[in-house]
């Protein structure tokens, strides 16, 4: 009888991001415990950004570290994404992997920073950093949905192309509640500048995400 021999793919890479993020998840309950509270109650409750989004402050703490996690659980969907559609054996999955993380959260930072520079050119800073602030509220919320999904893909036996294209439904459906739940909070303001609005959200929401794909898609 011939020996089949077995490829297993390691998941330590994986374990250490997972590990990560539960630890600053715990680390953000110790510092924060009643914006903790607060923003896993986002759903049930609109208390966080009632108060919150007064403050407009994306470098305090607890922001910071829910941002951190958000890009740390999105890049591990990323590189789940990479290996679940590529031969790795190819490349090394630990530069990858840093690669993805390093280069999603860079996006992340720059289209803040892009956002902040535009409002500061058409004099609408209060405007930007509310809808910045309550976008990026729900985004970090999705990302611990997101997160949660991708452990499963990670460790359990459910077949993951199924499961890869319901964390990918999601992810779609949870942006799309926030564009609403947006919308819903400034019907004022939106209404009154539907026609930016809308082209702000084609080229600074759509079109990153967009080229980012192509990039990915082509590289």
């Amino acid at each position: 009888m011939e020996a089949i021999e077995r490829y297993i793919t390691s998941n330590d890479l994986l374990t250490i991001i997972i590990l990560l993020v539960l630890l600053l998840l715990v680390l953000a309950k110790q510092l924060f415990q009643y914006r903790y509270e607060d923003f896993f109650a986002l759903l049930a409750s609109g208390k966080f950004l009632a108060i919150k989004s007064r403050e407009h402050k994306l470098l305090f703490g607890f922001n910071i570290i829910m941002l951190i996690v958000h890009v740390l659980s999105v890049s591990l969907l990323l590189f789940l994404t990479f290996r679940l559609f590529t031969d790795l054996t190819q490349v090394n999955p630990g530069y990858t992997l840093i690669r993805i993380i390093t280069g999603y959260g860079f996006f992340v930072l720059l289209k803040i920073t892009v956002e902040k520079i535009i409002a500061n050119v058409f004099d609408i800073d209060e405007i930007i950093d509310t809808y910045i602030f309550q976008k990026q509220t729900y985004l970090n919320f999705i990302s611990l949905i997101i997160f949660g999904l991708t452990v499963f893909l990670v460790y359990s036996d459910i077949p993951r192309l199924p499961l890869f294209y319901f964390i990918i439904a999601i992810s779609i459906l949870g942006i799309s509640y926030t564009l609403y739940v947006i919308v819903k909070k400034n019907p004022v303001f939106i209404s009154r500048y539907w026609f930016y609005f809308i082209l702000y959200i084609c080229a600074l929401e759509f079109a990153p995400y967009i080229i980012l794909y192509k990039l990915i898609t082509r590289y």
